[in-house]
């Protein structure tokens, strides 16, 4: 390595230690008051410069600022304290960097001290942290300005979609006991295709088949899973088996969806205001969407009473419909749609409630994430009916870990060798059959890497 590299790679080693230290948030804590200082004497000419600009000012402020106070800081320091100052005045502090990381899924601050980031699946603690409490808030508050949206003690909750598209979640004292908590979710600004999350293995070449079959011959789809699951992605990627001829509403609490297709209608609920008027919800969404000739409805996630005017949209000429909904199982995402239609005060009897999740719903696709931070879809259940007053269903693939001779785990997807009963399958059964294909329990397991930011 020539010795101009080495000495500037030692250089930022150093700069990292010094921007971690208690001694750097006293010192950048100094020199912003006096940075605020400045910009006051500048009055409304500063907030016309551009980040250039900025960039420029703050560089010989802090030269200045170093010099007058007499401190020991060397070249790799102020270059440190500028850059950390511009992005408290022109961008987002701290979180800056962390926003820009393409790696970076969540991001979850516990206080001005406590920040975890979750990459690859896997959440860990980062050595960042925010001068104070009312530090976090600032920037928290810089974000939600363009937005509109306010966060004090009359408001102190917020849930928001960002302009990249990411979702922004706050609750602050006295709600929250130890310091305002916020949560930023990521998405990707290009969706994962459907080859993306077969090369990752994320499931197998059969599954992916049957996915592209169940899409285009209209079959109504729930994908089903944990927090931060993959659910989001998945439904993103089932998007590209969409034919470009229909029309697809898309009907979220926060926008997040981010459909590959020519002609998508989003659609997003609204919070109400302090004294509770303008409430849209997601129900209402549905309703309307209705009238909109759709082809499709897609909703980003069933969490309350919507789950009824889902059901009824299924049921009533918008098959291919989809949707994600949280649960464990897709036998439990049966009993939470059940649960969610009672909390909705359906009038019927249990048996025609039943009838009508069984006649709705044709597949459901269980994903989740493993302890490694892998997505998987687990399972692919298939709703074939009703007997004895309980939902019928026929798993028809399973995931499976086989251990390796290396003590590792390898993916592989069990199939039963059951055909699909719905008749909207009924030509495709052919190319279904297990003996048209690879079976996947005797394909070479797939060792896949991570996927991010799904949810």
């Amino acid at each position: 390595m020539p010795m101009g590299s080495g000495v500037k790679f030692a250089d930022d080693q150093a700069g990292a230690g010094f921007s971690a230290s208690p001694r750097f948030q006293e010192v950048k804590s100094a020199a912003y008051e006096h940075l605020l200082g400045r910009i006051e004497e500048l009055g409304a000419e500063f907030g016309r410069w551009s980040r250039g600009a900025i960039q420029q000012f703050v560089d010989i402020e802090v030269d200045s600022f170093a010099r007058m106070r007499r401190m020991a800081l060397n070249e790799t320091e102020l270059r440190q304290m500028a850059e950390a100052l511009t992005k408290e005045l022109a961008g987002l502090g701290p979180l800056e960097d962390l926003l820009s990381d393409p790696a970076v899924e969540d991001v979850l601050i516990n206080g001005h001290d406590r920040v975890f980031v979750s990459r690859k699946g896997v959440l860990a603690r980062e050595p960042l942290h925010f001068s104070d409490n009312q530090h976090v808030l600032r920037i928290v508050r810089r974000i939600l300005a363009p937005l509109g949206r306010r966060l004090d003690e009359s408001t102190p909750m917020v849930d928001a979609r960002l302009p990249d598209g990411g979702r922004l979640n706050v609750i602050i004292p006295p709600l929250a006991v130890d310091g305002p908590m916020v949560s930023i979710r990521k998405f990707r600004q290009d969706p994962l295709k459907p080859s993306d999350l077969l090369a990752l293995g994320t499931f197998n070449d059969e599954i992916h088949q049957l996915l592209e079959l169940a899409v285009r011959q209209r079959c109504n789809i729930l994908v089903s899973g944990g927090t931060s699951s993959g659910k989001t992605s998945l439904l993103n990627a089932l998007a590209f088996f969409l034919p470009e001829t229909e029309r697809v509403v898309t009907v979220e609490d926060t926008a997040e969806l981010s459909l590959n297709h020519p002609h998508v209608v989003r659609l997003e609920s609204r919070q109400g205001g302090f004294d509770g008027g303008g409430l849209v919800t997601i129900r209402d969404l549905i309703r309307n969407s209705l009238r909109m000739r759709p082809d499709r409805v897609v909703v980003g996630e069933v969490r309350g009473a919507e789950v009824m005017d889902m059901l009824q949209a299924m049921n009533t000429g918008h098959e291919g419909s989809m949707a994600t909904i949280h649960a464990n199982s897709p036998r439990e995402c049966l009993y939470r749609i059940e649960m969610l239609a009672g909390f909705a005060g359906f009038q019927g009897s249990e048996d025609s409630l039943r009838r009508q999740i069984a006649s709705a719903i044709d597949f459901i696709i269980q994903i989740g994430r493993l302890p490694d931070g892998k997505r998987r879809v687990l399972s692919i259940t298939e709703v074939t009916g009703m007997g004895d007053n309980v939902i019928s269903t026929q798993e028809l693939y399973r995931h499976e870990l086989a251990p390796q001779a290396d003590g590792t785990d390898a993916d592989r997807w069990v199939s039963l060798g059951i055909l699909p009963h719905t008749p909207k399958l009924a030509r495709q059964r052919d190319v279904l059959r297990p003996g048209a294909a690879r079976a996947s329990a005797e394909a070479a397991p797939r060792n896949g890497g991570f996927w991010g930011r799904g949810r």
